[in-house]
Order: C-alpha cells, then sequence, then structure tokens
C-alpha cells in the first residue's frame, strides 16, 4: 500500500511538473511578440490625460477617450478595439465617468448608422470575472451587431509556473460557468465568482493590450477605457498610415486563438514620406526595443520614463549601465498605493526605487506621481539624444510580466530629430511634470521611502524569486 501510494505521489508530481515546465517554455500562439515594418509618417499626435492638484483643488484634464469618441464617429469602413477593462465596477460610494457607456453607445450609434461597418471589440475576460457572469455592454454590443471577441488566456505562457503547473494538471477541470458564491475580487458591487472562475483567475494572464484602429487612424495608449479607471493619468498616440496594417495582423493573431473571425483588410497603401519613423511592438518584442535604445545611450544623453510598474531586471540593470556611461536618467512613477481599486503596500516601485536610490548614482533622479484615490498609469520611455530620439509608449509596464512574452501588450515605438514636435510634445510633458509647472504633479523620492518596512523589501524579493506577483 506504501509503495502505491508513493507511485501515485511521484505520477501526480510528474504531471505537474510537466505542465509547469510546459506553461512557462510553451511555443507562443503564431503572431505574437510581433515586430512590425518601419513606416513613415508625418505627424504623431500626443495626448497625456493628466489628474493633480493646483491651489488646493484636483484638476482634471482628460482628452484621450473624447479622441477615441471622435475616431469612432469618423470611422467609414471598420473599427477594431482591444482594450483590457472594459466594465463599470466600483464601489458605489465613489463618482467616476460613465466612459464605458459613452463608448458602448458611440459604437452601436455607429453600427446603427451603418450597419455594414465591420467592427470588432476584443477584450479581456476579466470583464466577465472569468466567465463568471455576463457583461451587459459586451452583450448590448453584440446584441447591436458588433463582434466580441473574448480572449482566450489558455494558450499564453504561464507566468505564474509554481500556480499554474497545478491548474493546468487538474484545477482547470472546475467549471467556470454557473452561479457564483464567492465573493467578487474587484469589486463589492460587482456579481459573485464560481469556484473555477476565481482558480483560473489566480493564473494571473491577461490580453493587457488598450489599442484602436480604423481605416483612418489608430490609437495606443496606457488608459483603460474603465469607469473606475477614469481619474488615472494616462499618455496616448495617434498616428496613421500603414502602421495600421500591422495593427491588424497583430489582432489577428489574437482572434486567431480566441476563437474570432477573419478580422478587415487594410485597403489603402500609404506613400508617406514623412521624416518620423514609427514601428508597432508586441509583448516581448517591446522589451528587446528597449534593452537595445537604452543600451545605445551615450553621455550626454537623457532618459526620461513614466511608469506605473517598473521591476523587469533586465530594464533596470540597462537603466544602470546607461547612468555609468553619464546618461541622465528620470523617473516619475506611481507610488502603487492601489490596484484595482484596492489598497495596495508599495510593490513593485518602492523597493525598486529604493535599491536605486542606495545605489547612489547621481545619474538617476527618482521622482513620485502625486496621486490621490487615482494611479499614474502611465507607461512611456523618452531617450532624448543630440540628433535622432526616442519614444516608446504604449500599455506595456516594465514588468516581467509584460515584456517577457507572458501578458499581451501594444507599444509603438517613434523615432525623430529631437526638434520634432512630437518629440518636444513628449519632453514638455515631462518637464510639466518634473518641475510642477503650473500645479502639483510630482514629489520627491523620500516621500515615500523614508517609512518603506524592510520586510517588504524582502517580499518584493521573495515575489521575484517565486513568480508569485501581478508584476
Amino acid at each position: 500500500m506504501k509503495k502505491i501510494s508513493l507511485t501515485i505521489l511521484l505520477l501526480l508530481a510528474l504531471t505537474v511538473g510537466s505542465y509547469t515546465i510546459y506553461g512557462l517554455f510553451k511555443p507562443l500562439p503564431e503572431g505574437l511578440s510581433y515586430e512590425g515594418n518601419v513606416h513613415s509618417v508625418s505627424n504623431v499626435e500626443f495626448i497625456a490625460d493628466i489628474t493633480y492638484e493646483k491651489d488646493g483643488d484636483v484638476i482634471r484634464e482628460h482628452h484621450i477617450f473624447d479622441r477615441v469618441i471622435q475616431m469612432i464617429e469618423e470611422a467609414e469602413q471598420f473599427i477594431i478595439f482591444d482594450m483590457f477593462l472594459f466594465n463599470e465596477k466600483y464601489d458605489e460610494d465613489k463618482d467616476y465617468p460613465e466612459i464605458v457607456d459613452r463608448i458602448t453607445k458611440a459604437l452601436v450609434q455607429k453600427k446603427v448608422d451603418m450597419p455594414h461597418m465591420e467592427m470588432t471589440f476584443i477584450t479581456d475576460e476579466i470583464n466577465t470575472t472569468y466567465k463568471s457572469h455576463r457583461s451587459p455592454h459586451l452583450d448590448q454590443l453584440e446584441a447591436n451587431g458588433v463582434d466580441v471577441i473574448l480572449t482566450n488566456l489558455t494558450p499564453l505562457r504561464d507566468a505564474n509556473p509554481l500556480y499554474s503547473g497545478f491548474w493546468r494538471s487538474f484545477l482547470h477541470l472546475f467549471g467556470k460557468e454557473g452561479e457564483g458564491w464567492i465573493e467578487n475580487p474587484f469589486s463589492e458591487n460587482a456579481p459573485k465568482v464560481t469556484l473555477g472562475s476565481y482558480l483560473k483567475m489566480l493564473n494571473l494572464k491577461g490580453n493587457h493590450r488598450k489599442v484602436m484602429t480604423t481605416e483612418k487612424e489608430a490609437i495606443i495608449t496606457s488608459a483603460n477605457p474603465h469607469d473606475a479607471s477614469g481619474y488615472n493619468s494616462n499618455v496616448a498616440f495617434i498616428v496613421g498610415g500603414n502602421i495600421i496594417k500591422d495593427i491588424l495582423q497583430s489582432e489577428q493573431a489574437v482572434a486567431n486563438f480566441s476563437d474570432g473571425g477573419e478580422l478587415p483588410n487594410y485597403g489603402i497603401t500609404s506613400n508617406a514620406k514623412g521624416d518620423i519613423k514609427v514601428r508597432l511592438l508586441t509583448e516581448g518584442k517591446i522589451l528587446k526595443h528597449l534593452k537595445e535604445e537604452i543600451s545605445d545611450t551615450r553621455s550626454g544623453d537623457r532618459i526620461y520614463i513614466g511608469m506605473f510598474n517598473l521591476s523587469e531586471s533586465q530594464v533596470v540593470k540597462e537603466l544602470i549601465a546607461a547612468s555609468e556611461r553619464g546618461v541622465k536618467i528620470r523617473l516619475i512613477l506611481d507610488p502603487n498605493e492601489t490596484v484595482f481599486g484596492n489598497e495596495n503596500i508599495g510593490i513593485p516601485n518602492r523597493p525598486v526605487a529604493y535599491d536605486l536610490v542606495q545605489y547612489g548614482n547621481d545619474y538617476i533622479d527618482i521622482k513620485w506621481y502625486h496621486t490621490n484615490d487615482e494611479q499614474y498609469h502611465t507607461k512611456l520611455i523618452l531617450i532624448e539624444r543630440e540628433d535622432i530620439s526616442t519614444i516608446i509608449g504604449g500599455s506595456a509596464n516594465f514588468t516581467r510580466r509584460n515584456l517577457d512574452d507572458f501578458n499581451l501588450d501594444t507599444d509603438i515605438e517613434i523615432k525623430a530629430r529631437t526638434e520634432k514636435a512630437i518629440i518636444q510634445d513628449v519632453s514638455s510633458y515631462f518637464s510639466r511634470l518634473w518641475e510642477n509647472k503650473d500645479g502639483k504633479y510630482t514629489t520627491e523620492a523620500d516621500e515615500y521611502l523614508e517609512d518603506f518596512a524592510e520586510y517588504k523589501r524582502y517580499l518584493f524579493r521573495l515575489q521575484k524569486k517565486t513568480n508569485l506577483t501581478t508584476f
């Protein structure tokens, strides 16, 4: 009997171990980790949503989703959305802008006005709490002829392998649909969750992309169309031309492994000869280009980063190496006080910032965005050189989960002469925040580091070692 039990345990361990290794290194679905062609354009539009304080009042300069609505209204052939969060769940004692309702109404109205227009809305299963319940807004879109695709997360690699090995072996057998009975982790006002959905959620996977395109132009952003995210500070880039083909190709990859249909073709061939170079990057190709651009910096260059989450070890090492070459680096980080509306303990940004400050290099300066209940949700880097400068921005946090081919993310890389408007616009954005021009945007590093408990630094390191993290 003892021998049989030992054999069973060994078989179970072998099963879990095999799935753990498989989930960590399995081939990516075709079309992910995409590196688009370099395209020439004459203009790229930069938009920043900023929440800040001025004379004791909270000021909100938010225009990203106004621009999204405009793009919907001006579209004539097709509209393709791929957005991570698209729901109105939040605590009822708080008042947020009705972003989800606005976009839903705009898309439905467009479908009524132009019933033959191709419209696809790709999103993450988080909006149905992993199929525990229906989404009224997604149902409304579907009822009006919009093709709604819930991303199938299972084919993606497992960023949380110690758990996902068990999930792939046994826990995935628990059903996800049906009557929920577990408190929803995202909001007490949201529908309750089934056990199967809760277990799937613990894989901590996501389609984190935030991109929309029509036949005329595309927007690549850090902003979620999500009511409770409505006051977050974010950035967006709007661009037209042949990069739209690359966006459609990258989105077709998601549709293919999520039982979606064929997306429309971009039938226009742009012959733009502008002097701004743009390229679409997704998943691991974002990390590749980040490392290349940072490692290419030299003394006298400047790096500006605005980031919600910073923890990817390779990026941090490249930044330290750049500072040792005499590159001036300024980081504006979110203090990580909240996540999904819940209180956070400052991880990962504070321990990373602590280590950079303790490193003691005079070329690295850090400030925190001055937040209240909202987040500094931006994901942006500007590498400013004397001649050609580079911007990389979009949905990807600088974390292992977002850059190492686990989550789905979309960024745009922009290269232009430093005097070009797009480079100057982003540079002015960073200057405004860093210098607190006409308002309070940022605070000094000591604000959140002086009393940062040592156990949190050890917790951060443990999470990094085990990969039991959300970052």
